[in-house]
């Protein structure tokens, strides 16, 4: 059975200057991840610019890295969606191309209910054979799944996990109590990760780790096997990242940091910007401290 664990990257997608997909550049960056020690890899979920792919870019997105990483580390592949029928069709098609399992956003800006969201995930566990995370960004979607709801939610046999991206330790301990022990917290908050790895979570899918893999590895990796000091050790070189990675939205700081480290051009979606001047040295700084830039 595949294993979710450990540092889960949520890859950028890169483009060219006129932000078409940069497929080579694309490639290069899964070789990068794989030699680097990322645990997984999480293709067009949100730092995958999801939102403006168009769904044949989506389908084909997802091809490539299944292709590429050929079974040598899971790929999670995003097929959220705010109508339930987009998210099938998303959700089969990543099935289809071999995908290890798929990444579901909480459907974002028609606010459903708890009940709407139950019915939501299960018509799409019914739907697709395929291992299922759901994913709750209240920040980002303006929909809040409680911990009642994931706990429903993971009686049904293809729902085996969450990513909770709310940074509230208190929800992950509530979700560890709700949830059987094979259920899988992942954290979706960079900054609280290594705290949600130490309170019964088993990963992180992580922004962070586009930028320092092998250090992101390194810190799961040990706070997974217990070992507080090597795991803080390694988090307070990352800390700045945590934080600075999100001086504008995601993906701007982290593409803006990938192409000065030499692996993706400079290209990015409208209505999404280049990283602005006045947060160049910030991001400097915080590659410098977690030893990816010299």
């Amino acid at each position: 059975m595949t294993t979710f664990q450990g540092s889960m990257v949520a890859m950028a997608t890169p483009m060219n200057a006129s932000g078409e997909v940069d497929y080579a550049a694309m490639s290069e960056l899964v070789d990068f991840h794989l030699e680097q020690g990322s645990d997984a890899l999480v293709p067009v979920g949100t730092t995958g610019e999801s939102a403006t792919l168009s769904v044949e870019e989506h389908h084909e997105v997802i091809r490539r890295v299944v292709k590429q990483v050929n079974g040598r580390i899971p790929v999670i592949a995003g097929t959220g969606a705010n109508a339930t029928t987009e998210a099938i069709e998303l959700t089969r098609y990543a099935h289809e191309a071999g995908a290890d399992a798929c990444l579901l956003v909480t459907p974002y800006y028609n606010k459903p209910t708890q009940e709407g969201l139950y019915r939501h995930y299960r018509a799409i566990a019914g739907a697709v054979p395929i291992p299922q995370i759901l994913y709750n960004v209240p920040g980002r979607t303006a929909c809040d799944m409680l911990p009642e709801t994931v706990a429903r939610l993971s009686e049904l046999g293809s729902i085996i996990g969450v990513k909770e991206a709310t940074g509230d330790l208190e929800r992950i301990r509530r979700l560890r109590e709700l949830c059987d022990d094979a259920f899988i917290i992942i954290s979706g908050d960079d900054e609280t990760s290594m705290e949600t790895l130490f309170n019964g979570g088993r990963g992180v899918i992580t922004v962070t780790g586009n930028v320092a893999p092998k250090l992101m590895h390194e810190m799961c990796q040990a706070a997974l096997d217990g070992d507080e000091e090597t795991a803080r050790a390694c988090n307070s070189k990352l800390e700045r990242l945590h934080r600075d990675l999100f001086v504008e939205s995601n993906p701007i700081p982290v593409k803006w940091c990938l192409n000065q480290m030499g692996l993706i051009p400079e290209g990015i979606r409208l209505p999404l910007t280049p990283l602005s001047e006045a947060h160049h040295e910030t991001l400097r700084a915080a590659m410098r401290a977690a030893e990816v830039l010299e």
